[in-house]
């Protein structure tokens, strides 16, 4: 049972969120070619306990680390090690926090140096097909909606979807109910309620959609090899529409990005 979130609690949540944001925020000013993503793992880990929170991921079902990077084919859960980023590899980058009893977790994937046309606009429609499911995160709405939402646009624009990855509830556990599937049939599935919070966080293939996990129990890569993009916000549901709790702005404001893209889903 999806578990309805107080005023207060959302507030909670958008604190442990935006200390996510603001270490991606950090990150985005480290991630670049030469450096090893033990590194960026080291350097989340001390941002985060400086601002009084807790590493979400490390340790959480084992994993070994603060942060889960995934390279290029990677698609999710990839651990850090001691291979320099390269020109051309694109990173995603995936945090949780644990501050005041309350989750964050979300996701950016980094373009290091020159990338090919193509990657870019896997990056792009990946990122674009994230803000079509959280508009139809709101009160009446159902998780199919949001699934399918995303994958139409991903899949007219001939990218694969990952369907064995799912987004989450979000809260006092990392992983709550509902799931969120990136994939999914228009009114289907769970109805939205008023105070739901959930992390969306589409993950979409350059080619097939099927993935291979690896020995280490936690990496996973597409099938055929061929880049994989990931983007993931956590948003509540208030006076009926979707709120984002998390934002990019940091990561922008590092990179030098001006983006308009989260403004329908600010806080009034």
């Amino acid at each position: 049972m999806s578990i309805i979130k107080t005023k207060e609690e959302i507030e909670l949540i958008r604190e442990s969120a935006l200390l996510v944001s603001k270490t991606l925020g950090m990150i985005a000013s480290e991630i670049k070619e030469g450096v090893t993503t033990l590194q960026l793992d080291k350097l989340a880990e001390d941002f985060i306990r400086s601002n009084d929170g807790i590493p979400g991921f490390l340790g959480m079902y084992d994993f070994p680390n603060t942060l889960c990077i995934s390279p290029n084919s990677q698609v999710v859960h990839g651990i850090p090690n001691s291979n320099p980023i390269k020109d051309g590899d694109i990173i995603s980058v995936d945090c949780g926090v644990l501050k005041n009893d309350f989750y964050g977790d979300h996701a950016y994937t980094f373009a290091i140096g020159n990338i090919s046309e193509e990657t870019n606009k896997l990056l792009n429609t990946t990122k674009e097909s994230l803000y079509e499911g959280i508009r139809n995160f709101k009160v009446g709405s159902r998780v199919g909606d949001v699934g399918f939402a995303i994958q139409d646009y991903c899949e007219k624009r001939g990218y694969g979807v990952v369907r064995e990855l799912v987004g989450h509830g979000l809260g006092r556990s990392m992983h709550e109910k509902p799931e969120m599937p990136n994939y999914g049939k228009r009114g289907k599935g769970k109805k939205f309620l008023e105070g739901m919070v959930v992390a969306i966080e589409p993950m979409i293939n350059q080619g097939t959609h099927k993935i291979r996990h690896h020995n280490d129990g936690w990496t996973i890569t597409t099938l055929d090899n061929k880049p994989s993009a990931h983007f993931e916000h956590n948003i509540a549901i208030v006076n009926g529409k979707p709120e984002l709790l998390s934002t990019f702005s940091y990561i922008y404001e590092a990179l030098g990005i001006t983006s308009d893209e989260e403004n329908e889903f600010k806080k009034v």
